[in-house]
């Protein structure tokens, strides 16, 4: 059985995105790396940040991680001092998470950093084409706006 050729491959959409997708996640990593967070890390902060206080069980499926990798997250996060799990006011049988000021002032920071590293993944484009790129993938993603 021959391997299609390279070629043929390379010219596929779905792998130019997933190429694409690759570069961006790398290039966002390493400038989370320099603010010592870690990916999932940076999801879950923010989404407590947009969410809180919000329960632990919506917290991972607002995110999409295992209850399991959310608790180890969790812990990370609240031994930084960047979370707070305090019981939840509407449910006290159960946890809900909160940033602290110091989660905040870190989240900001790598925000911007996810920020310029995604300049960086799309200085190539102009402003006109960044914007009509982005509509394109949230077409082509299924996210909506």
């Amino acid at each position: 059985m021959s391997e299609a050729p390279l070629p043929a491959i390379r010219s596929l959409p779905s792998w130019l995105l997933g190429r694409a997708a690759a570069r961006g996640r790398a290039l966002v990593a390493e400038a989370l790396a320099e603010q010592d967070m870690r990916m999932w890390h940076h999801v879950v902060l923010s989404a407590v940040r947009d969410l809180a206080p919000v329960a632990q069980a919506d917290l991972g499926r607002g995110v999409g991680l295992d209850p399991k990798d959310l608790v180890g997250v969790l812990n990370d996060l609240q031994a930084a001092e960047l979370v707070v799990r305090e019981p939840d006011p509407k449910d006290r049988r159960k946890n809900a998470v909160s940033l602290t000021p110091r989660g905040a002032r870190l989240l900001t920071r790598c925000e911007k950093a996810a920020r310029a590293a995604n300049d960086e993944l799309l200085a190539p484009l102009s402003e006109a084409e960044r914007e009509q790129f982005t509509g394109m993938l949230r077409r082509i993603s299924g996210t909506g706006h």
